[in-house]
């Protein structure tokens, strides 16, 4: 069965517990998975989401303590959003007032109330309310109220010199068509998926290129079903755009390839399996630090290194 839409967004963030106090504490979201970079493992990798870190619902860190901060440009995200139940927002401007979190006033967008706000290291988020979202499944283990949870993804904004060639790999690729323009924005959206189903692409020539740090996105993944459906995405790449991704990287909780799109961006193909309950029980996941079986004789070594979560737990 083919499954198309957002999978997950990967950033970059400053100190780890405050990282971990603001999407559990504040937004709500579910501490899906700790774990490490592979890459870096002396580095935290945090997964937030819903219940179960279903695809689309999936924000993760890298969590430095001294990071510089980004910078916003060209060949960026440059705004996540996620979606709530459209009678929430009033509950969502009061919690940020609350929370001494920085917002904008709420305005319309493609018809939608978005509520755009700020985390701690000034990565773009915001909340767009959704009719009828109030039915979809929300994670109810935080002191945000169920009727106002996050429920996953809304859209992802990417900010591009041209939108054309981004678009065609959004909507050959991917799955996704476009739907409409307002203003600079063209939107593409995935029929059939209301979870992480929009991408927002700004076209913005003559901007300064970003600068990757604190706040800033690395990466946007897509979702492919398996490793047959990720196959034929990276074979559409390679034959109608030449583009040429990695080889296939074993991230223990899903199959990746990675690639630049034309504006720069880098995106990501993920399988939806195995998931996040495939080394951990899947009620008591985030709980403790997972490791890949490659660094797992390295643990002692790892957990010497890390931050302590003590405080934020």
């Amino acid at each position: 069965m083919t499954r198309n839409g957002i999978h997950h967004v990967t950033a970059i963030a400053g100190p780890a517990r405050r990282n971990l106090d603001f999407y559990t504490r504040t937004l709500g979201l579910r501490f899906v998975k700790k774990t490490v970079n592979f890459d870096d493992p002396g580095t935290y990798h945090f997964y937030f989401g819903d219940e179960a870190g279903n695809p689309g619902t999936i924000l993760t860190f890298f969590p430095w303590d001294h990071v510089a901060p980004g910078r916003l440009g060209v060949g960026e995200t440059s705004e996540t959003a996620f979606r709530v139940p459209e009678a929430s927002i009033g509950y969502w401007t009061h919690r940020l007032v609350e929370q001494s979190v920085p917002h904008d006033a709420p305005v319309k967008r493609f018809g939608e109330t978005v509520l755009a706000f700020r985390d701690p290291d000034g990565m773009r988020l915001s909340v767009v309310g959704v009719p009828g979202a109030e039915s979809e499944p929300a994670w109810g283990g935080s002191d945000v109220p169920v009727e106002a949870a996050i429920r996953g993804f809304h859209s992802v904004r990417l900010l591009v010199a041209d939108a054309a060639p981004t678009g065609a790999i959004l909507t050959d690729v991917f799955g996704f068509a476009e739907v409409g323009k307002e203003d600079t924005l063209v939107r593409y959206k995935v029929e059939g998926t209301d979870v992480g189903g929009i991408v927002d692409v700004h076209g913005a020539g003559g901007f300064l290129p970003a600068r990757m740090g604190g706040g800033s996105v690395h990466h946007v993944a897509f979702r492919a079903a398996d490793d047959a459906g990720q196959a034929e995405m990276v074979k559409k790449l390679a034959e109608n755009h030449r583009l040429r991704t990695t080889e296939q990287k074993n991230r223990d909780y899903f199959r990746s390839v990675y690639f630049r799109e034309p504006g720069g961006i880098l995106f990501e193909i993920a399988t939806d399996v195995p998931g996040f309950a495939v080394d951990e029980p899947a009620a008591s996941l985030g709980q403790a630090l997972k490791l890949p079986r490659f660094l797992e004789r390295r643990r002692s070594e790892i957990e010497a290194v890390l931050p302590d979560l003590t405080e934020a737990a």
